[in-house]
């Protein structure tokens, strides 16, 4: 079994055009030597913009078997090549008024959701039937057509257990607070704490 982990973060250019759109929010209606306040419900808006935050995308190969007893005897396999992506990341639209707060317009303090696989699917291209038999003397006995589609969900479990083995998650968040603090200190907040949810979520 061969594994890949490839990282990336949200697209530079779209970071970069939210964080100008909320700089122009928060601080573009200075006037008069008056600076308007960070309001956190509206920090929040901003930051759920970024939708579901891919952060980790984690690329596995398995070879996956399945084999299904007949009745009243013999038996049907298949043997499966299978490259899978596992995507995870953070889920921003989660976030909730109170998960942030502002001290004194200055510190920022966000309580993260956690960490999840977001999205697990099987590269078509790179997925193959290396196998299909039955056993000789069970002519009679048709193939099931649904035994490759029942390997092939098995593979994506087998896949996103395998994912996880590797500490995606706890990557997933590493990234996700990488790319929120760029963020907002593209916005003029430099000082950014993260917190993590608590066990009911919230």
């Amino acid at each position: 079994m061969w594994r890949k982990l490839k990282f990336y973060t949200a697209s530079t250019l779209f970071v970069a055009l939210l964080a100008a759109c909320g700089y122009l929010y928060f601080f573009g209606g200075r006037r008069g030597g008056i600076a308007r306040t960070v309001d956190a419900p509206a920090l929040v808006r901003e930051i759920q913009q970024l939708s579901e935050l891919v952060t980790v995308r984690c690329v596995v190969q398995k070879v996956i078997g399945l084999k299904e007893e007949k009745v009243p005897f013999g038996a049907e396999s298949v043997l499966l090549l299978v490259q899978a992506n596992v995507l995870a990341g953070v889920d921003l639209a989660a976030l909730q008024p109170n998960d942030v707060t502002v001290a004194n317009n200055g510190p920022v303090t966000i309580r993260l959701p956690a960490a999840k696989v977001l999205h697990v699917f099987l590269d078509d291209k790179q997925t193959q039937v290396w196998d299909r038999s039955k056993t000789w003397w069970t002519p009679w006995v048709p193939l099931n057509p649904d035994l490759e589609q029942n390997a092939r969900r098995a593979a994506l479990e087998a896949a996103q257990a395998t994912a996880l083995e590797t500490g995606l998650l706890a990557q997933a968040r590493a990234n996700a607070e990488t790319t929120i603090r760029s963020f907002l200190r593209a916005m003029g907040i430099s000082n950014t704490t993260f917190v993590a949810a608590t066990a009911t979520g919230r």
